[in-house]
């Protein structure tokens, strides 16, 4: 079968406005990087993100998400078969104390509607620049909360297509994994339970954790985010600033001078630019102090041939 064929397949239960041919993946990722995947797919409902799980699943096509783009570098080449995104599906819903949101909702949007409810608990993502999906994927957390923190439950789809709902305990969340990772299960929603707070706390909170933000991480560069896991015992971005790294790099991508813990696209980089540069510091790192900095960012993709 032809992406021609997946597209024409598809279109019979979504609008083809949606399904893109060759669409280039740099438009779509935060480090403003990546080739061109074969089919692209927006599915507007619960019911169509099924329908694409299932229709890969049946005719054996690869079958990619791509959520925020903020965790995942694309290499030059592409991605072959089909990469769906869940952007659209983004319902929030609060009701009292508990928060529903769907999978493409933007956690930095769920945070900020929380707080303007006087929902304590999520202030810690007002500025994870990643979706629902996403953050439940990795375990997203930052400034001493996670998801695990917050998680009632999860409605997630099953490579084989079908929809289960997850508890808390069968999410299996740890540091930057959980079963959704690991069985590679598409998140639909989730479930929070927070805490009625002070609003003047909340706010106070986010204007705290945003200034650190701001003057501590290269914002004004497109990036992946934080680029290594945590060593056990040690903080990433310090082994790579005492190695003197900062400032260098390969081609356009470079260790962020502002934030160790950050490679920056300054501007005219490649996907295979900004891996090498990745590699780079592991290399540097493991030479001079003997640690493995495993990343935590994803890379997927095909090199340019």
């Amino acid at each position: 079968m032809t992406k021609e064929q997946w597209a024409k397949d598809l279109a019979q239960s979504i609008n083809p406005a949606n399904i893109k041919l060759d669409e280039l993946l740099s438009q779509y990722t935060m480090t403003k990087l990546g080739g061109k995947a074969d089919l692209f797919v927006f599915p507007e409902t619960e019911e169509e993100a099924v329908t694409v799980i299932r229709y890969a699943n049946e005719h054996n096509i690869p079958l990619l998400m791509l959520g925020n783009g903020s965790n995942m570098i694309v290499r030059d080449g592409g991605l072959r078969g089909i990469v769906v995104t869940f952007a659209r599906l983004d319902e929030i819903r609060i009701t009292g104390d508990h928060v529903y949101a769907q999978s493409g909702a933007l956690l930095i949007e769920v945070s900020k509607q929380a707080a303007t409810n006087s929902l304590a608990g999520l202030e810690f993502a007002c500025g994870i620049p990643g979706s629902i999906g996403g953050a439940m994927a990795m375990n997203a957390g930052a400034y001493g909360g996670e998801i695990k923190d917050i998680i009632i439950s999860s409605k997630v789809i099953t490579k084989e297509g079908e929809v289960v709902t997850l508890s808390k305990e069968e999410l299996e969340l740890g540091y930057r994994q959980s079963i959704i990772a690991k069985q590679g299960y598409y998140v639909l929603s989730s479930e929070f339970q927070l805490t009625k707070g002070v609003q003047q706390e909340i706010d106070a909170k986010i204007a705290d954790f945003t200034f650190q933000r701001q003057s501590k991480q290269p914002l004004e560069y497109p990036s992946a985010g934080s680029v290594f896991k945590r060593p056990p015992g040690y903080f990433a971005g310090k082994l790579i600033q005492d190695s003197e790294l900062q400032g260098k790099g390969v081609g356009g991508a470079e260790v962020s001078m502002k934030h160790a813990g950050f490679i920056i696209n300054k501007g005219h980089a490649t996907a295979t630019d900004y891996i090498a540069t990745i590699q780079m510091v592991q290399r540097v790192v493991k030479e001079k102090f003997g640690i493995d900095l495993e990343p935590e960012v994803k890379i997927v993709g095909d090199d340019l041939v």
